[in-house]
């Protein structure tokens, strides 16, 4: 655990949250500043800064727990489906460094867009794809 970590305090319960799920390596809880209502936060009880930096294992119990906790979200909320997101790293969106994936409940006419798409210009693509297979091999 992380001391100044504030998801690290939710789970040891020294600060409140509301909880819909928990088991021996998985905390799940409502976001309190939700996209839509349902918005539920599930985070390893074992701290690490990102996704990147996490344990498969601890990282396998999280999927679990989404494929556990999604649908139930979804029906309780009478959602039409579900984004699930995961930020890594500042310029990504993360504000609280301990991984954590957020389930956000859909609704057909909720207003919500996904990101926009971009096109690779005429030759772009292949440098692209040859650079990232070079830092694969790193």
């Amino acid at each position: 655990m992380d001391e100044n970590c504030i998801f690290c305090k939710i789970i040891n319960g020294q600060i409140p949250s509301t909880k819909i799920y928990e088991n021996d390596y998985v905390y799940a809880f409502l976001d309190i500043m939700p996209v839509n209502k349902g918005h539920t936060l599930v985070v390893p009880k074992k701290h690490s800064k990102n996704l990147l930096e996490d344990d498969v294992e601890d990282l396998k119990h999280c999927v679990e727990a989404v494929q556990k906790i999604a649908p139930a979200i979804v029906r309780a909320v009478e959602a039409d489906g579900f984004n699930l997101g995961v930020n890594t790293n500042k310029a990504a969106g993360q504000a609280v460094f301990h991984t954590h994936f957020h389930i956000i409940p859909r609704h057909e006419e909720d207003g919500l867009r996904p990101w926009p798409q971009r096109k690779y210009d005429e030759g772009e693509i292949d440098p692209v794809k040859e650079k990232i297979i070079k830092a694969l091999e790193k």
